[in-house]
This record gives C-alpha cells, sequence and structure tokens, in this order.
C-alpha cells in the first residue's frame, strides 16, 4: 500500500528483465504484470489453487514467448506432485506448443513423445 516513489524493493521480474530497473512489465492480454517463476513457485507453495497459467507463461522465464521447454518440463513435474487444476485447453496448448517447437528443430521423436502425454486422446 505503498506509492511508486516509497517502493523499497523492486519486483520480482524475470531474469531477462531484471538489469532494466523497477519497471512493472504490463501483460497485454490480461493486464497482469510479469513475474518471475520463482516467485510464482511460492506463490503456489502459500496457496495450492494459484493459478498455474502464469507460472508455466514462458515469458515468466524467457524472452522469446514460443520457448515452452521449461514450461512444459515444468508442468510435468507439478502433475507428479498432484498440482492439477490446469485447464485441458491450455494443457493442449502447452503440449502442442512445445512439440511444435521440437520439431521445427528436427526433434520430431521426441515431438511425438511430448504429444503422448495429451489429455484427449482423440
Amino acid at each position: 500500500n505503498t506509492s511508486e516513489c516509497e517502493k523499497y524493493a523492486c519486483c520480482p521480474l524475470p531474469p531477462y528483465l531484471e538489469d532494466s530497473g523497477c519497471v512493472i512489465e504490463e501483460d497485454e492480454n490480461g493486464g497482469r504484470p510479469l513475474r518471475d517463476v520463482c516467485f510464482h513457485l511460492l506463490k503456489l507453495y502459500s496457496d495450492r489453487s494459484y493459478e498455474l497459467d502464469q507460472l508455466l507463461d514462458p515469458r515468466s522465464v524467457t524472452s522469446d514467448p514460443l520457448d515452452f521447454r521449461l514450461s512444459w518440463h515444468l508442468w510435468e513435474v507439478l502433475r507428479a506432485l498432484n498440482y492439477c487444476h490446469l485447464s485441458q485447453q491450455s494443457w493442449g496448448v502447452l503440449n502442442c506448443s512445445y512439440a511444435a517447437q521440437l520439431e521445427s528443430e528436427g526433434l520430431w521423436e521426441w515431438a511425438v513423445f511430448v504429444m503422448l502425454h495429451e489429455p484427449d486422446a482423440q
């Protein structure tokens, strides 16, 4: 509840934005500020129903919004820990995006492996 000029710490920005100063980067889609993935993990630890879409957003880790490597692997770890409140649509987008990224790199075998995790068998 402090004013803009009374801030005593910078927001937990993703690593690629750390040197940009104490600026809050706004998401053009939802208006949510970007935060570091570690911040989201702490929020999930304190509130088990914390929204996973923010946590798994690639921009919380890298400046490339199409780099789903860490997001997909993090989601698989969270699923193993019984965090399963990601919508089926978001889960499908995450799987398809990472599979497409792998296929574009010529790693189609791994893209097939990722698609085997698709929630909708149809």
